[in-house]
């Protein structure tokens, strides 16, 4: 284990799958208390003996982001085992299949909508008491590499993943006084399972150039380690070859 992040505590929000999975793992590798939050408790629970085995620290925290009550659940869990809470990974992220304007529905535009963003600032709230107190924070929103490139990923994902930036520039802006620090990553296309939402399967050579969910955690890791008086606020990673 790296002890470079020893004693400081994250919180992955999302760590059920991908990404968000990914970062937890490379978090508690680096010497991290991490809290896994996501809504699958089982996956949760695999996460946890994977960590244990490669002998980091994890707890679980199984956490509806869309729910206030249960994010404070998630938070309150979290200040009872350390104390502090140096880390929020928000890397909950879901698209539809019947994504186009053409067939979207208001109900699912503000089913992504409170996913992708909502929860987002729900879990933002949250955390803000807690690094104010400690004088510290760093808060990382994986977004999409599809805010500097427009494609079909939907109108409502799209928006959402804008409404990040938003979110962490609003967020940086008027909590830098008190050393709380944001940064917003803009992964390319990753082999994840929100791509087995698409309407049309994105085939498998393709697939085999893009990023990987640990590629996309290596970055997590750089901005964890950065000095508190420096701060990254954009991020891009894309596959090389695509």
């Amino acid at each position: 284990m790296n002890g470079d992040l020893y004693g400081q505590t994250g919180i992955v929000v999302g760590a059920s799958s991908g990404m968000g999975r990914a970062t937890a793992i490379e978090l508690a590798r680096a010497g991290m208390h991490v809290v896994a939050a996501a809504r699958r408790a089982d996956r949760l629970d695999e996460l946890a003996q994977q960590v244990v085995d490669l002998g980091g620290s994890l707890e679980t925290v199984v956490t509806d982001c869309t729910n206030p009550a249960s994010v404070r659940t998630l938070l309150d869990q979290s200040l009872q085992k350390t104390g502090r809470i140096d880390l929020l990974v928000y890397a909950t992220g879901t698209n539809l299949p019947d994504r186009s304007l053409a067939v979207l529905t208001d109900e699912n535009w503000h089913q992504l909508i409170n996913t992708n963003l909502n929860g987002a600032f729900t879990c933002t709230k949250a955390v803000l008491p807690a690094m104010r107190s400690a004088g510290n924070g760093l808060i990382i929103y994986l977004s999409s590499a599809c805010v500097q490139m427009p494609d079909v990923s939907g109108v409502a994902y799209q928006a959402s993943k804008h409404g990040l930036v938003g979110l962490a520039h609003g967020t940086r802006v008027e909590e830098k006084s008190h050393g709380i620090r944001t940064s917003v990553i803009f992964p390319g296309l990753c082999d994840t399972e929100i791509l087995t939402r698409r309407p049309v399967p994105t085939p498998r050579e393709i697939l085999d150039l893009s990023l990987a969910p640990e590629d996309v955690a290596q970055a997590v890791l750089f901005l964890a380690r950065l000095p508190a008086r420096a701060v990254v606020p954009e991020l891009q990673i894309l596959p090389a070859r695509l």
